[in-house]
């Protein structure tokens, strides 16, 4: 995880977004891209006759507000022992950093960000989310892998391959006894292969799957649980929950990092 990818926006979430990244890439080795977007076409506005246009003043307000933002956390970052580069964009925030995460080993996320779903599906990185008071600080001691077999679990559990690496425990937590595709045997010894000794952690189901999860993350006190994204379709859990979303809302739970 050297290219590593951060949105930043003026808001009291970035804070441990940065400190998340910085900490990631002085463990990595690796370089931090803050992505700060001004989105020119919520600056739209109607005409009498109905037609549109765009609001000039309101647009050269607001970049001239995050080109400062952009002096102030490189200000910052030059004091920091981590190299870094500030990228602007003007599309709205999901596609900007979709398009940025093209050539990034992560994504860096706050729970409170409202686009962490739809940039799991359309984005080509995985996405590290952590709590807005609550900064990742890697190496992570204790990493929990949901585990259901599907393509989405190992998409995630490659991409979280190099934290893995420096854990000091990797649990593979299974609920219920449906394999999947790749049951956790097999990504257990794929692992393995890898230097990344995890146990496996077979679950009673106590309640929904996200609930027995999430009791068994707090138990083992990981402090980052790696899952798949919205394995079923995504209408589906957008309209339903499902595990994604339930883990995306808790609150004061662990560090996500997910795929789809």
């Amino acid at each position: 995880m050297r290219s590593i990818l951060v949105y930043a926006d003026q808001t009291e979430e970035t804070p441990a977004r940065l400190e998340t990244a910085l900490s990631l890439a002085r463990t990595t080795g690796g370089h931090v891209s803050v992505l700060i977007d001004t989105p020119v076409a919520r600056f739209m506005a109607m005409d009498a006759l109905g037609g549109g246009y765009l609001a000039a003043d309101a647009v050269r307000e607001a970049v001239k507000r995050d080109d400062e933002f952009a002096e102030e956390l490189a200000q910052r970052l030059r004091g920091e022992d981590v190299p870094f580069d500030i990228l602007r964009g003007e599309e709205e925030p999901v596609d900007a950093m979709t398009e940025a995460s093209l050539l990034s080993d992560v994504i860096v996320l706050s729970r409170g960000c409202e686009f962490a779903g739809q940039l799991a599906v359309d984005g080509k990185a995985p996405i590290l989310v952590v709590d807005q008071d609550r900064p990742l600080t890697t190496p992570v001691n204790c990493v929990a892998v949901a585990w259901d077999g599907s393509h989405e679990a190992a998409v995630a559990l490659r991409g979280a391959l190099p934290l893995l690496r420096l854990a000091e425990s990797v649990h593979v937590l299974t609920v219920g006894d449906k394999a999947g595709v790749f049951p956790p045997l097999d990504a257990v010894q794929y692992l393995s292969r890898h230097g990344v000794k995890a146990e496996i952690d077979s679950l009673v189901r106590v309640g929904s799957i996200e609930e027995t999860l999430a009791a068994a993350v707090a138990r083992l006190q990981a402090e980052l649980l790696v899952m798949g994204a919205f394995g079923h379709s995504r209408l589906r859990e957008f309209l339903l929950g499902g595990v994604t979303r339930y883990f995306l809302d808790l609150k004061e739970g662990p560090s996500l990092l997910f795929a789809h």
